[in-house]
Order: structure tokens, then C-alpha cells, then sequence
């Protein structure tokens, strides 16, 4: 797919997902290049007397929206979010995902879990029958860095230390990410399980019943999936 038809895919389900919106919500703002487009057609809605409130994912997303001139809360102050809407890096049809490509893994999943409803954005190079041809993230506090990946060993993960412009990549958070490539997952909702229970971890990159709806871009065409 060319660039060009690659970014009229993202701005096409971009703002299909602010459709989605209501005057007074408060709004999940996700992060990442998909996400970038929404937020900014939700910064045109503010321009005519829409109202919205948003709670960024990342410290990127907090500067982007700041620029735009939309409102925000903390995200630590918010107890429920009407709506958000974020990217992700691979989705099934039974609206499982794996995020945390641009390393905003743990406030998205903070977004994720209070929003009443999330809309995820993607074009059709997302989807896949199984997750873990992308690496899964995991977000790790660095006193637990030898046990973690001690343990994702022992679940055939193969972890390797995020770096970026050659430097460890530190997240908002000021931890790292392990990227663990541990192939075609075939029970995502059982590794959910067994990451949860590693002490160190602080988020890891899949997302298990946390998406409402996936709006994916298909050519001319926009597929749109639901949790059930």
C-alpha cells in the first residue's frame, strides 16, 4: 500500500471513530500516528463549540492535545471515561489486540480499562488470525529486570530490551520494554493471565475484552467489528 493511500486510510477511520463522540464526553485520547489524526478532528470539533474533555494516554499525546486547545483532566483523576479512542498493532476478530508499539502500553491500558466504551482505529494490515507475529511489549521496573526475563524465558518468550536512537527506550513511567517475541499466540487469554502474575512487570502489550469496537479501514470501505 502507498504512503499516501496508507494515511487516507488512517484519517478515514480516524474520523469515523470521532463520529462516535458526544457533546460533553470525556474522552480517552490513545497515542500514536492513528490516534494523532483523531485527536486532531476532535480539536475541530471543539473549534465549532463541540465540547469534549480528554484524558491523555502519554506525555505526547498531553503536549499534542494541549496544542490543539482541548481541555484535559489527569489521568489519575478520572474514576470513568465515556469514550476513547486509540491504534493498535494487531487485532483478531474477537477484538483481542496487542499494543504498546510507540511504548504508552500501561497508561492505554489505564485509558482502556475505564472507558464505558473504546473504539480502536487501524487499517487492514492489523488484522490477523492470531496475535505475536508483532512482539509482545512489556513494560518492566528495572529492580525487576534479571527475574522478568528469567520468567518470560520460562514461557518460551524471547525478550529483548527496547532500545531507541541507540539508548535504552525509558517510557513515561520511567521503566522499560522488554519486546517478547513468543510466536503465534494461541491462548492470548491464558498469557494474559501468567504476565499478570510476574512481579515486576508493570503492563504488558495485550489487551483481552478491553476494546468495544474496531473500525478498520478496507480500500474504499470501512469493516467495523464489535465485542459481543
Amino acid at each position: 500500500m502507498a504512503t499516501d493511500d496508507k494515511y487516507q486510510d488512517k484519517l478515514v477511520v480516524a474520523k469515523a471513530a470521532v463520529a462516535y463522540v458526544k457533546h460533553n464526553d470525556i474522552v480517552g485520547l490513545g497515542t500514536g500516528s492513528t490516534a494523532t489524526l483523531a485527536i486532531k478532528e476532535l480539536a475541530k470539533l471543539i473549534n465549532n463549540d463541540f465540547k469534549i474533555t480528554g484524558v491523555p494516554s502519554s506525555e505526547a499525546t498531553k503536549e499534542l492535545a494541549i496544542s490543539l486547545g482541548i481541555p484535559l483532566l489527569e489521568l489519575g483523576e478520572v474514576s470513568s471515561i465515556d469514550i476513547s479512542i486509540d491504534g493498535a498493532d494487531e487485532f483478531t476478530k474477537d477484538l483481542n489486540l496487542i499494543k504498546g508499539g510507540g511504548g504508552a502500553l500501561f497508561r492505554e491500558k489505564i485509558v482502556a480499562s475505564l472507558s464505558k466504551k473504546q473504539v480502536i482505529i487501524t487499517d487492514r494490515s492489523k488484522l490477523v488470525d492470531k496475535l505475536g507475529a508483532f512482539k509482545v511489549p512489556i513494560e518492566v521496573n528495572a529492580n525487576a529486570e534479571a527475574y522478568v526475563v528469567r520468567e518470560l524465558k520460562k514461557l518460551k518468550g524471547k525478550p529483548v530490551k527496547r532500545i531507541k536512537e541507540g539508548k535504552t527506550f525509558i517510557t513515561d513511567n520511567d521503566n522499560f520494554i522488554l519486546d517478547t517475541d513468543f510466536g503465534l499466540i494461541d491462548d492470548p487469554r491464558m498469557l494474559d493471565v501468567k504476565l499478570n502474575q510476574i512481579v515486576g512487570v508493570i503492563a504488558h502489550g495485550i489487551f483481552i475484552n478491553l476494546a468495544s469496537t474496531v473500525l478498520m479501514a478496507n480500500g474504499d470501505f470501512i469493516d467495523s467489528y464489535h465485542n459481543t
